[in-house]
């Protein structure tokens, strides 16, 4: 299925003339180092936001079909006040939603936006749906429900695509595999004074610093799209990546998001005259 329906959508050069402008005005709605991207992400949650919103939604709106097509005139009314919960759920579901997608490129950004198009889509149904029901319209209304919830499914099925085929809004640190022995990556005196400094300790990326004479590791891949986080900046006693801002403590945790997983740090010492890291830290943050 994924071959017949989100590859084709991800080749879809086309679309970027509409989802480039679009993705400028999300962010510009909600800029990537601002407070309100950080509620939007679930920095404060520490899982992304968008999936449980989801959860939300589709638990309403599966709950009112069943009551329609199920139920008899008792549960109209129920049916009715699910649909209508569904809606407002929605809102913030599509924002959350909108705010990860800001941060998307290439063939995961043209499925996102068709997954966002599609959300979109069942909503405006859903709410023609309640208005209906308010008129008294019930059979109209019941269609209109039935039609968005195949487009809501339909939708869902590419946002599953994006998180367990493409990886995103997945902690980008879950299958690093660090040394769990001490290993030596680089030699001491390549080691700069407040340099953020990229290496490989048996083929795991990992990010060094030194700093005020104390010796520093994280794992270098940055947990929230994987971006190398020694090629951002330190700043404040914190790394910044260069992609979306988010910014870890030395130690790894969170100073703001977007991401919403902390960084594995590493243990670090020096012997004979090497740099060496192991996992040990990162262990005991477990």
């Amino acid at each position: 299925m994924r071959e017949r329906i989100a590859e084709p959508i991800e080749q879809l050069e086309a679309l970027d003339a509409v989802l480039e402008p679009l993705q400028k005005a999300v962010r510009k709605v909600v800029p990537e180092e601002s407070a309100l991207k950080d509620v939007v992400s679930g920095t404060w949650l520490g899982e992304p936001l968008h999936p449980p919103l989801t959860d939300v939604v589709i638990g309403t709106w599966t709950s009112a079909l069943l009551l329609d097509l199920l139920g008899g005139e008792q549960t109209q009314k129920a049916a009715d006040g699910l649909v209508a919960a569904g809606i407002l759920a929605a809102v913030p579901t599509l924002t959350a939603g909108l705010s990860d997608w800001a941060e998307l490129s290439g063939g995961s950004r043209r499925v996102g936006g068709v997954h966002a198009l599609g959300n979109t889509t069942a909503l405006a149904l859903h709410a023609l749906s309640w208005a209906a029901r308010r008129r008294g319209n019930r059979a109209p209304g019941v269609a209109l429900s039935a039609l968005g919830y195949a487009v809501a499914a339909f939708s869902a099925y590419l946002g599953g695509h994006l998180s367990f085929s493409r990886g995103v809004g997945v902690n980008q640190t879950a299958f690093e595999d660090p040394p769990e022995e001490w290993t030596a990556v680089l030699g001491e005196n390549e080691l700069e004074e407040g340099k953020l400094t990229g290496a490989q300790a048996n083929g795991a990326a990992v990010l060094l610093v030194r700093k005020e004479g104390r010796l520093y590791g994280l794992i270098d891949r940055c947990s929230h799209r994987g971006c190398p986080l020694h090629e951002g900046e330190l700043k404040d006693d914190a790394v910044v990546c260069s992609c979306h801002g988010s910014t870890f403590r030395l130690d790894g945790s969170i100073v703001k998001g977007p991401t919403t997983s902390p960084q594995p740090a590493l243990q670090v010492r020096v012997e004979s005259g090497k740099v060496e890291v192991e996992v040990r830290a990162a262990k005991s943050q477990d």
